[in-house]
């Protein structure tokens, strides 16, 4: 028995997907085992790429956040996977998915890994509350405007506050906003971007303590701390939890994953046919943004089984099997799956998921990602636990970053 040790986040939605598509493969390879290993998401992180275990041969293949490649490229942990490609082709790489998703893969001329789960960032929404006459008169009355998504971060905020009813167990909005190296960072660069600031200065060093980043973390620490807006346990909550609790009606609104939006709109979901998306807000008069941070398979330049795990990655990247994840609310990554008719009328918010992803930013590619996202998750947790000035911590963080040497090329 050949056993091919898959290492992946322990979210439920991925865990049913790749599940099903480990059976298929045993059924189509007689003799062979696919375990899969599924842990948190730092503790994937180490023990993929910090502790070796792509390089060491642990893990055969692993589900990686793209802001994680380029770490494992410079660790030599990832396997190149275009020799693969060429001896044993894919159909359709790389034209049958968006550049969105092809591009932040390849480093030189080396691919990394091939793209399994996306989710660009979206305003994800309560479209039956929205909707609700009462409400609207409400709205309108006590704002001068209808009650529509919120353009504005100030419109956001006065929105989530309206919407915000404990004695019913209703919450205007929600944060992932626990310190794992993963939202916390996201949320600091879209409060960042949509107000026209940048992360890095014009040498590709994070540069943090701008007015723009000022104003990003005011208003991300009095909204999360704002009980009249936003769920008490956000500080708590990592992306999935916050997504569960959107799906189990607890939130109006959210910026968030577009995977969460797809998942809540399933049939079966409390909130089948009640859930929207639209536009990130923004800083007035800033531009609209998204963020596309997504997870890919690699191979481990260490595994002792490379033909499997490439034969693994060839059927994972089949339109069937792309097309076969979103039942279980995973978000395929083919533009078929992307553009399929009958997905499409089924969980309408896949007709919107091409446009976003194609605009949607990325975060800066480079081995120092981990150590930035450690530093913006101790000026979260700071600014959400103490009452320093939002200036003083970023100027702590900035230290921090010069000191530690961290760059972005």
């Amino acid at each position: 028995m050949t056993t091919l040790r898959v290492a992946l986040r322990n979210y439920a939605d991925f865990e049913n997907a790749l599940g099903e598509e480990a059976r298929l493969f045993e059924s189509m390879h007689p003799g062979t085992q696919v375990e899969l290993v599924s842990m948190g998401i730092r503790e994937l992180y180490e023990s993929t790429i910090v502790r070796d275990g792509l390089r060491g041969g642990t893990f055969d293949l692993a589900l990686l956040g793209t802001d994680w490649l380029a770490e494992g490229i410079a660790a030599g942990a990832l396997e190149d996977l275009n020799p693969w490609q060429h001896k044993f082709p894919i159909p359709d790489w790389p034209d049958g998915w968006p550049r969105s998703l092809v591009r932040p893969l390849i480093f030189g001329q080396q691919l990394s890994s091939l793209p399994w789960h996306d989710g660009p960032e979206c305003l994800v929404y309560r479209s039956d509350l929205f909707a609700d006459p009462e409400r609207k008169t409400r709205f309108r009355k006590q704002f001068g405007r209808e009650l529509v998504p919120p353009l504005t971060w100030q419109e956001f905020a006065d929105t989530a506050r309206f919407f915000t009813d404990p004695a019913s167990h209703l919450y205007g909005t929600v944060f992932a906003a626990f310190p794992d190296g993963h939202n916390t960072l996201y949320d600091f660069a879209i409060q960042l971007w949509s107000r026209g600031g940048e992360l890095l200065d014009s040498n590709g060093k994070p540069l943090i303590t701008t007015q723009s980043a000022v104003d990003a973390l005011d208003f991300y620490r009095r909204i999360v701390r704002d009980p009249t807006a936003c769920h008490p346990r956000s500080s708590q909550l990592d992306s999935t939890q916050s997504g569960d609790l959107f799906q189990s009606g607890e939130v109006a609104m959210m910026a968030n994953w577009f995977g969460f939006a797809a998942r809540s709109s399933r049939n079966g979901s409390p909130l089948f046919g009640k859930v929207a998306i639209a536009p990130i807000p923004s800083g007035d008069g800033a531009a609209s943004i998204s963020l596309s941070v997504f997870w890919a398979l690699a191979m481990g330049s260490g595994s002792l089984n490379k033909e499997l795990a490439w034969e693994f990655l060839r059927l994972i990247a089949t339109p069937e099997r792309d097309l076969g994840i979103t039942k279980h609310g995973a978000v395929g990554v083919r533009l078929s799956t992307w553009r399929s008719a009958a997905l499409q009328a089924e969980i309408p918010v896949y007709r919107e998921i091409e446009t976003i992803s194609l605009g949607a930013r990325q975060l800066p590619a480079g081995p120092h990602m981990a150590a930035f996202a450690s530093i913006i998750d101790s000026v979260v947790t700071r600014a959400l636990n103490s009452s320093d000035k939002t200036h003083t911590i970023l100027e702590w963080a900035q230290k921090e970053i010069e000191n530690k040497g961290l760059e972005f090329k």
